[in-house]
């Protein structure tokens, strides 16, 4: 099944520059059509209004976190099949362990390049 790169994105982050380089990627990669969130409560309100192909969200976020983002998604029908991958600068075994148990699709650990972000992503939603 060939992947559709013109769905959209939903790009998790509380801290700018991180929404930047992984928009920036995601264009490389052949996404046109990424939204962005600073936090899990901001990206909830937007996933519940619009149908998200993907959401990269960051662990690390205040009030809400990715995890908590993460388990809300998957708690929801409606938002449960989503595609999730986790983004965090934390490779603690147990912070990876936790997000598999919560129904993360992949995890990629913080820093990254495209390469890396296009062969996560290829192992969420297919070839592309």
């Amino acid at each position: 099944m060939a992947v559709d790169l013109s769905m959209p994105v939903l790009v998790v982050d509380d801290y700018k520059t991180m929404i930047r380089i992984i928009r920036n990627l995601l264009k490389q990669l052949g996404f046109e059509n990424v939204d962005d969130a600073a936090d899990g409560q901001e990206a909830l309100e937007k996933m519940r209004e619009k149908k998200y192909g993907l959401v990269i969200s960051d662990w690390n976020m205040e009030p809400m976190t990715g995890y908590e983002l993460l388990r809300e998604v998957r708690a929801d029908d409606k938002l449960k099949p989503t595609p999730f991958i986790m983004v965090t600068a934390e490779s603690k075994t147990e912070n990876v362990v936790a997000a598999k148990r919560a129904g993360v699709n992949n995890y990629i650990v913080k820093p990254f390049n495209a390469a890396t972000l296009k062969s996560k992503i290829s192992a969420v939603i297919g070839d592309f």
